[in-house]
């Protein structure tokens, strides 16, 4: 099975998470520490919060790579909308176009298209095909789209082979 992108760019950033944790917060402490008096050193406090952050940091990366290794491709529907497609819109009451990517919350870019899957319009299109009414529930009142076209995770894979 192919490691979806997102995998490895998560791998490269524990790969740093973990040389900081390794090597530079213990050289950090170790520099605090020789300033002296730990109960009111600031240096050493800094250090030491941001080790607490750096190691949930990679639990969490971990967790992520571990759950998204896990996920496997062959379960995303060939025939409707999934995680990874790639889906055309049309606004049915103003004709604007839109195109999204469904995507892991680590990868999301609104600006470029890259919504979450468990964002409200994410939420709505799973599971949709081809001329599917869309509805999405948004703070401003409902919108409502039709699906003109989409690409699912395994075509968009095949594409960049």
């Amino acid at each position: 099975m192919r490691n979806l992108p997102i995998i490895k760019e998560l791998e490269e950033e524990l790969k740093k998470v973990e040389r900081e944790l390794r090597f530079e917060v213990p050289k950090e402490l170790r520099i605090a520490a020789a300033h002296g008096d730990l109960s009111e050193n600031a240096e050493y406090d800094a250090a030491k919060e941001r080790k607490v952050f750096l190691e949930a940091r990679a639990a969490h990366l971990m967790e992520r790579i571990n759950s998204l290794s896990s996920l496997k491709i062959s379960s995303i529907p060939l025939d409707s909308v999934g995680f990874g497609s790639r889906v055309q819109l049309e606004d049915i009451n103003s004709g604007d176009t839109l195109e999204y990517e469904l995507v892991t919350p680590e990868e999301v870019d609104a600006r470029n298209g890259k919504i979450s899957i468990a964002s409200p319009v994410g939420r709505a299109m799973m599971g949709k095909g081809l001329e599917d009414e869309v509805t999405v529930k948004l703070p401003t009142g409902l919108k409502e789209y039709v699906i003109t076209g989409f690409k699912t995770l395994h075509v968009l894979l095949s594409e960049e082979e």
